[in-house]
């Protein structure tokens, strides 16, 4: 790719900004499932979020992180959007959880 630093920042805040509003738009696509399936969700985002801001100095507060990433706070979210997860939801979470594991000690 023939793009300097500064424009791959541009490109990579502008996706990530894109994520984050169809995360935001999706509602019906429970935290579970995107665990279960991709191995992240979107508590992973805010935690990933405030822990880059501390490594650039900033502090981000984990409400602060919540509302980035859920546009509004996390318990408004749980109580508009969040569903009992299901038995197979927490079979699929689990297994996803352990090759993420198997993943970290890799990487």
């Amino acid at each position: 790719m023939a793009t300097d630093q500064d424009m791959q920042d541009k490109i990579d805040a502008a996706v990530f900004r894109r994520l984050l509003k169809h995360l935001q738009d999706r509602t019906d696509v429970q935290n579970i499932d995107l665990m279960g399936y991709g191995g992240f969700c979107r508590n992973c985002f805010y935690k990933w979020y405030a822990e880059e801001a501390a490594e650039l100095g900033v502090d981000v507060s984990k409400e602060e992180a919540q509302q980035r990433v859920y546009g509004m706070s996390y318990d408004e979210y749980k109580e508009q959007y969040q569903t009992p997860a299901t038995e197979e939801q927490m079979r699929r979470m689990e297994i996803s959880v352990a090759k993420n594991k198997v993943a970290k000690a890799n990487g």
